[in-house]
């Protein structure tokens, strides 16, 4: 029963993997807003590294920037749905955008404020 339990979860963590890299990819050749968050990624990811004093600070510097990103792919996929459905102006489907670049707002609100706080405590400067 464990062995059957055991495979089954591989197999679901495969298709997921592969059903998430497959999305990854799309967004990465589709989207240029998270194209540019890729490459701010692979700029401060490092940074982090450097600037955090503790692990705690590296966590709170590291889970602001992916929550930009991830936010912004959920936004992505409320835009390809509500695109899906019709090119047609559509109060419901404006405020499904709106809304949802709200959320992207409101992430890169969060990672500004987390890396300026850190950057004044750690170095004294913003």
């Amino acid at each position: 029963m464990l062995k059957s339990f055991l495979a089954l979860m591989y197999r679901r963590f495969i298709v997921a993997g592969k059903n998430s890299s497959k999305g990854l990819k799309d967004a990465f050749l589709k989207e240029e807003a998270f194209r540019v968050q890729v490459l701010l990624c692979l700029i401060l990811v490092p940074i982090a590294f450097f600037m955090a004093e503790s692990y705690q600070q590296l966590l709170m510097l590291l889970m602001a920037l992916f929550l930009v990103m991830i936010v912004e792919l959920l936004n992505t996929g409320i835009e390809i749905v509500v695109d899906r459905i019709g090119p047609e102006y559509n109060e419901l489907s404006g405020r499904a955008k709106d809304i949802g670049s709200a959320a992207v707002a409101l992430s890169m609100f969060l990672f500004v404020l987390v890396w300026g706080a850190l950057m004044v405590k750690n170095f004294g400067v913003i």
